[in-house]
């Protein structure tokens, strides 16, 4: 039971942070940046998307609904007098990421057709207690194939491009924001029959297969700046904590009045973080690191430390997307 403890207490504390130091209004001008992110229709995503827009990046929002992600434009164009540009991404499957890519980087060329920079690369969409008959069209768990394998590949295609950014970016860097949550120390291990259609599935349930997802989100930001913080990538993973959004829709109405009541902040305090950690220079400092609520550097799960396993993951995700990145 001690042990059980000492394992939870930083997601015990994380779960009520003190008052926030950073705001929006300390972000830096970041004319010239250019910016994409996973999930930028709703939630924590939008917000981030709105504060990114005030201070002057060029945003691409990504999104699967095209009319959600206008709508979501427009309205944001209203409130900060900037327009985001709407990037289609579909997470569901490998196909449907790569094509995704292509179509960043097609959809720049053509806006832009000297523009191949990519400075910032938020990777904020993700999938939340999903049902166990769900799977991805590549058979993967539809919550490890959405929030783990599709983010991986898509980062492995856009690598060129923040590679590219990292020349032109005043601080000579390009950042990868990784979200992850309070869930990576609920469940701080690896099922590796998990992933897939397996009586191991049913045995953990949804819950704890969404915090295996959020916790190997942390071993592989840590992996990627590893491997590559030498050519000037930055890669961070940030619990941006406990919050009133979409991602809750799978919850019973129970578990959502439970959580609003104790634990759920607004969004906007949840883009705190992942903000400090893509736009400020403070962040430079903690490549492969992990922050918490609302924009500290905390510690992640011990095990996320573990660089055997984060070899292993490296390894295994290489080998699912290998035939994309032909």
């Amino acid at each position: 039971m001690g042990n059980s403890l000492a394992i939870m207490r930083p997601a015990i504390d994380q779960c009520w942070p003190p008052k926030p130091q950073f705001s929006p209004d300390q972000i830096p001008d970041l004319t010239g940046r250019v910016v994409a992110i996973t999930g930028g229709n709703s939630g924590i995503g939008k917000e981030t998307v709105k504060a990114l827009l005030q201070h002057n990046a060029k945003v691409y929002l990504g999104a699967r609904n095209k009319s959600k992600a206008e709508a979501a434009i427009k309205e944001l164009k209203e409130e900060t007098g900037k327009e985001a540009i709407f990037w289609e991404i579909d997470l569901s499957s490998l196909a449907a990421v790569r094509k995704g890519a292509e179509e960043f980087l097609r959809l720049m060329h053509a806006l832009f057709s000297k523009e191949k920079e990519l400075h910032i690369l938020f990777l904020n969409a993700g999938i939340m207690w999903s049902p166990l008959d769900q799977f991805t069209p590549d058979g993967y768990d539809l919550q490890w194939g959405t929030n783990i394998v599709a983010h991986f590949l898509l980062t492995k295609l856009l690598m060129p491009a923040l590679l590219a950014g990292k020349e032109t970016s005043p601080d000579h860097h390009a950042r990868i924001i990784t979200t992850s949550s309070t869930g990576a120390y609920f469940y701080p291990w690896i099922q590796w029959d998990s992933f897939k259609d397996h009586p191991i599935r049913h045995k953990m349930g949804t819950k704890d297969i969404y915090f295996q997802s959020k916790f190997a989100g942390v071993v592989v930001a840590k992996e990627f700046a590893k491997r590559y913080g030498g050519d000037g990538i930055i890669s961070i993973s940030v619990n941006p904590g406990n919050l009133k959004t979409n991602l809750q829709q799978n919850a019973s109405s129970f578990e959502y009045k439970i959580l609003s009541v104790l634990l759920l902040y607004p969004a906007p305090l949840g883009a705190l973080t992942q903000l400090w950690g893509g736009t400020m220079p403070e962040a430079l400092n903690y490549n492969g690191g992990f922050l918490i609520p609302w924009a500290r550097v905390g510690k992640p799960p011990k095990q996320a430390l573990d660089n055997e396993l984060g070899e292993k993951l490296w390894n295994y995700l290489e080998n699912e997307v290998k035939d994309y990145l032909k």
